[in-house]
């Protein structure tokens, strides 16, 4: 039943990709959906495409091993970030009316940082992207109890979310994210109703984890733990902020109010849900301790195997079915929308500048052969990462934070903001982070710190040596 429940429900999804793509008769109709979202699809999509495998099965696995102190950036950044975005960039993003996130820094800054800005941006949705891929692959391997390997249950996912994003675009993403939200929010409330029953009722399972400690939000230690404390979070909270997706979220929507209060709901909505999966592996723990032996393995991506296992082993058949229906409902909405997002930023602002005369035709054809070509390079990712899911998320926000972050904001809110200090900016930030992740990973200073306080140092040294020139000629 759980098997033919799970693939009916794949066949449905991608059904409802490719009935999208009647939809799609042009370029902007596959990357913006032709920017007329209503209010409850434009936040159905940012809830979703936020709601991802990470949160179901890594950051809820990380809580039970840690607590909140160790999931700063997930939910707590990954929320603040939607709620920055609603209120200082929305309205500026949607009344540029353009297409993708490099099409601003190419009319702010010109071409090199464009595309300087654009490669960046699309090589960390390889993180975000592979994450997504690889829960499947474990979901796929989980219900055929191992007879499906992990890296086989990858491939097969990637080729599921492939289909009908490469036929409908954003009007796929955003028809399928109603239907897996409404799936996600049913299937993972009953679910915890019922595991929470079965531990002794929430009042038990919430009183068990304040006992752990869990619930403990601050870290213990001196200025090198809440240092990395804070990166962690700054990372998610501001270095997701320069991406296609939230780009793509706001500017899809109808009108500029959409585009804010989709932000504001998806990201309230997303924030509170987020606590549903922590519960239900926290009870998981308190029904099976023997779980906890997980948090010993060598691989470290067994800690997402909590939940299914549990699920498998101690739900009946329906539960089962929810559980899971909602795991898939949220792997493939995000994975859908990490697949549309750097197709559209790496065709727009880096392909295209090099064939000017491309007719729309062409363009369309072009971006759909550049999401078969990403889903390659990010099943390349998957297949050979031992990361988490939270932390394979983590590491690609930073690249946006140290680089892209700044001539981001200095654009938009500073006018001595010139071509020259966004290059300096990108190129001294990316440039030290890199270097202190490779020689002081470990210092008491965050890596990510270093490279936002160089780029910060890059875009205000670049700023004011014109005028420093200009007084000594």
């Amino acid at each position: 039943m759980l098997v033919a429940s799970v693939l009916a429900y794949l066949a449905v999804t991608i059904a409802i990709g490719l009935w999208a793509a009647q939809r799609v008769h042009s370029a902007k109709d596959f990357v913006l959906a032709g920017r007329s979202l209503p209010l409850y699809m434009s936040a159905a999509t940012v809830f979703a495409t936020w709601f991802g495998a990470e949160t179901v099965l890594s950051v809820s696995a990380t809580f039970t091993r840690d607590g909140l102190v160790g999931i700063p950036a997930d939910p707590f950044g990954a929320s603040f970030c939607l709620l920055f975005v609603a209120l200082f960039f929305a309205r500026a993003f949607y009344r540029m009316d353009l297409l993708t996130i490099g099409d601003f820094y190419r009319k702010r800054y010109g071409k090199p940082v464009e595309v300087a800005t654009s490669v960046a941006i699309t090589v960390t949705y390889l993180g975000w992207t592979s994450a997504q891929l690889t829960a499947l692959g474990l979901v796929f391997s989980v219900l055929s109890g191992g007879a499906i390997p992990l890296e086989t249950g990858i491939y097969l996912g990637a080729a599921v979310v492939l289909v009908y994003t490469v036929m409908g675009g954003l009007w796929a993403v955003a028809m399928t994210d109603m239907v897996q939200s409404a799936v996600i929010l049913v299937g993972l409330v009953l679910v915890a109703w019922l595991i929470g029953d079965m531990a002794g009722g929430a009042g038990t399972v919430i009183a068990a984890a304040a006992e752990a400690g869990k619930f403990r939000l601050f870290p213990d230690g001196g200025a090198k733990e809440w240092l990395a404390f804070v990166a962690a979070w700054m990372t998610l909270a501001v270095g997701s902020i320069p991406q296609q997706d939230v780009f793509q979220r706001v500017t899809a929507a109808k009108d500029e109010k959409t585009a804010v209060r989709g932000c504001l709901i998806g990201g309230a909505v997303y924030f509170c849900f987020a606590f549903v999966p922590m519960f239900i592996a926290y009870a998981a723990l308190v029904i099976e301790p023997g779980y906890g032996a997980l948090f010993e393995a060598d691989d470290a991506r067994e800690i997402q195997r909590i939940l299914p296992d549990l699920i498998l082993a101690k739900t009946p058949a329906w539960a089962q079915v929810l559980f899971f229906g909602a795991l898939l409902s949220a792997i493939l909405s995000t994975a859908s929308g990490a697949l549309m997002a750097p197709t559209a930023l790496f065709t727009e602002n880096v392909i295209r500048p090099f064939a000017p005369r491309m007719s729309d035709r062409q363009f369309l054809l072009l971006l759909r052969v550049v999401l078969v070509a990403f889903t390659l390079a990010a099943l390349l990712f998957a297949v050979n990462s031992r990361s988490t899911m939270y932390e394979m998320v983590q590491n690609a926000y930073k690249v946006t934070l140290v680089s892209c972050l700044v001539p981001l904001a200095a654009g938009l809110w500073w006018r001595r903001a010139t071509s020259a200090s966004a290059v300096l900016s990108f190129v001294l930030g990316l440039v030290s982070w890199l270097i202190a992740e490779a020689v002081a990973a470990d210092a008491t200073v965050p890596p990510q710190f270093v490279g936002l306080a160089f780029s910060i140092f890059g875009m205000v040294l670049g700023a004011f040596l014109p005028a420093a020139r200009a007084r000594h000629a």
